[in-house]
C-alpha cells in the first residue's frame, strides 16, 4: 500500500513539473509584450507554462516556431523550423552513417540566449541535437505528450 501511494505521489509530482497549457489571457501582459515586440507578425498557436518560463508556440511568415521566455518577458531561446537540406552536412552524414534506412522528419534551428546556435533532426520516436558545425551533442526521447501535441498541429 506504500509503494502505490509513493507511486501516484511520484506521478503527480511529474505531471505538475511538465508543461502546461495556459490561456493566453493568463499569461502575464510582460511576457505577451517581450513576445509581440519581437516577433509583431506572429499567429500564435499556443502558450505553455513551465515552471517560471513560457512557452509560446507560433507562425511567421509559414514558419513553425517557438520562443521561450523567462518570468521577465526575456527571451531563452527561440526554435524555427527549417528543412532537411539546411541542416549542417555532419547532421546527415550521422543519421546516415547510425541510422542506416531511417529519415530525418523534421528539422529545427535552435537559437539560445547568447546567439549559440544548435540543430534538432527528429528521426523515429527521438530527436538528435547537434552544435552549429553539425557535431552530434544528445538524444532525446520524445515524450509521448509531446507527440500528442505535435499530431495536433496537423
Amino acid at each position: 500500500m506504500k509503494k502505490t501511494i509513493l507511486f501516484l505521489a511520484l506521478g503527480f509530482i511529474a505531471i505538475s513539473v511538465n508543461a502546461q497549457k495556459v490561456k493566453e489571457t493568463d499569461v502575464p501582459q510582460a511576457i505577451k509584450a517581450a513576445f509581440t515586440n519581437a516577433h509583431p507578425a506572429a499567429k500564435v498557436d499556443k502558450w505553455e507554462k513551465e515552471g517560471n518560463n513560457y512557452e509560446v508556440e507560433f507562425t511567421e511568415n509559414k514558419i513553425e516556431s517557438s520562443v521561450d521566455l523567462g518570468p521577465n518577458g526575456q527571451i531563452l531561446e527561440t526554435e524555427s523550423e527549417i528543412t532537411v537540406a539546411q541542416l549542417p552536412k555532419g547532421v546527415s552524414d550521422y543519421c546516415t552513417k547510425n541510422m542506416p534506412g531511417k529519415k530525418i522528419k523534421e528539422a529545427s534551428k535552435i537559437v539560445d540566449v547568447s546567439g549559440k546556435v544548435s540543430y534538432e533532426a527528429e528521426v523515429g520516436e527521438a530527436d538528435y541535437i547537434f552544435d552549429s558545425n553539425g557535431n552530434f551533442v544528445e538524444k532525446k526521447v520524445i515524450k509521448e505528450e509531446d507527440k500528442d501535441d505535435d499530431d495536433d498541429k496537423k
